[in-house]
């Protein structure tokens, strides 16, 4: 037994990764990929573009100030012909200069229209933006719990070495003896090789897990740090909750619904586009001329434009906006049933695992008990060194098992509270 305990610590602090941290939480985790995850950095330019896509369009309801000069230079000056004199009118070299002011004063409300459509464009951004820390933050979890089942497997399938290896001395003492026959020693010999095989995939996933979780926090990939292995997802909503009131606040239908909303006034604008626009206009033309009296010209316009016929562009992209807000009501309807349908495959996935827990929990306490039966009849001689290595591997699956089910079991309650916009 003393051998045991050397060996199981010796392979314990063999996995003891080179460089440590601080003892790191749950909530540390989400703090960091908050503030360092590349891919909420890269989704934060998207509400800033969409915010001065606003600013552009309401732009439009302040005046446009408009200004130039230049220098002419002309081979022959215009003239009139008076009485069979001609008068130049104008000079050969002028410059010229000018300013106007123009504002729309009405467009049938194709200027509302454009200024409303990017604001909830600029909306839906934000919602996406949203989305996406939530999105990472499930992530996270999922990342964090698999660091913590990675290492309880490894921790397991180091047992399952240690106690192979303890069960080959006892094979190679007993053969040495003459109790039993060199196969029992070959045996242990092969079992102990695929145990330790097993633990090198299980450490292999423990560092890749590691790998994904600094990655999604930001750290420096060779960051490692001890886990709170008691830290649980709140599970108390599982049940009892209208499932479709709770995807309707998820960020992503938010951001979808606001979507439907901009082309909707995308549509109107694009309706009212053949329909007359009321226009006003100050301006200010100097030309450079002594040879008239008045070389700078105020002037002022009340008018009206409309547009006659475009080539039917227009045409093209009212219906081109009719048929985008139908995709994306489509879009919406095929998020809502999204989202229901993760609500319900999360609920079942955490029923399952719990009812796991409940069984893996006893299969454990039933393995351990199989296992010292069979190991002290194998050392009294009356059981076979199969049974003990079957019994070992017994033992090992169920706390694989166990594990496995602790954590689907967190990770199926963060995807609940994820579908529900609660995360």
């Amino acid at each position: 037994m003393k051998f045991l305990h050397t060996s199981l610590l010796f392979i314990c602090l063999a996995m003891v990764p080179h460089a440590w941290g601080a003892p790191l939480s749950l909530e540390d985790c989400l703090q960091k990929a908050a503030e360092n995850n590349p891919a909420l950095k890269s989704a934060s330019w998207d509400s800033r573009i969409a915010e001065e896509n606003s600013r552009i369009a309401s732009g439009a309801k302040f005046p446009r100030v408009d200004a130039g000069t230049g220098y002419t230079v002309q081979l022959q000056p215009q003239a009139v012909k008076l009485r069979g004199t001609e008068t130049e009118t104008q000079e050969p070299r002028y410059a010229f200069a000018g300013i106007t002011a123009s504002y729309t004063v009405y467009d049938f409300g194709r200027r509302d229209a454009r200024v409303r459509k990017e604001q909830a464009y600029m909306e839906a951004a934000s919602e996406g933006f949203m989305f996406s820390k939530s999105d990472c933050a499930l992530q996270v979890i999922e990342a964090y719990f698999r660091v913590l089942e990675t290492g309880k497997l490894s921790q397991a399938a180091a047992e399952e070495v240690a106690q192979i290896t303890e069960h080959r001395r006892v094979a190679q003492v007993l053969f040495e003896e003459g109790t039993v026959t060199r196969n029992d020693v070959l045996q242990a010999d092969v079992r102990l090789a695929s145990a330790r095989q097993k633990l090198l995939a299980m450490r292999n996933n423990h560092e890749n897990s590691w790998l994904l979780l600094n990655f999604l926090t930001g750290s420096a990939s060779d960051f490692r740090g001890e886990l709170d292995e008691t830290t649980t997802v709140n599970s108390t909503g599982l049940t009892g909750v209208n499932d479709s009131d709770s995807a309707g606040n998820r960020h992503d239908i938010l951001s979808q619904k606001l979507v439907l909303e901009a082309r909707d006034y995308e549509v109107q604008e694009n309706r009212e586009h053949y329909l007359p626009e009321l226009y006003t206009r100050l301006g200010m033309d100097y030309v450079q001329n002594d040879r008239v009296r008045e070389q700078a010209i105020f002037s002022a316009t009340l008018g009206i434009r409309v547009t006659l016929f475009d080539g039917f562009t227009a045409a093209a992209a009212r219906e081109k906006a009719i048929k985008l807000r139908s995709r994306q009501q489509d879009a919406l309807r095929l998020a809502q049933q999204r989202a229901l349908l993760e609500i319900a495959t999360a609920r079942n996935d955490a029923a399952i695992a719990r009812e796991r827990i409940n069984v893996s929990e006893s299969a454990i306490r039933q393995s351990d008990e199989n296992l010292r039966i069979n190991r002290e009849r194998y050392q009294e001689r009356v059981g076979t060194a199969t049974e003990v290595l079957d019994a070992q591997t017994l033992s090992t699956q169920a706390k694989t098992e166990h594990y496995r089910a602790l954590y689907d079991y967190q990770v199926a309650a963060a995807r609940m509270l994820s579908a529900r916009g609660e995360l």
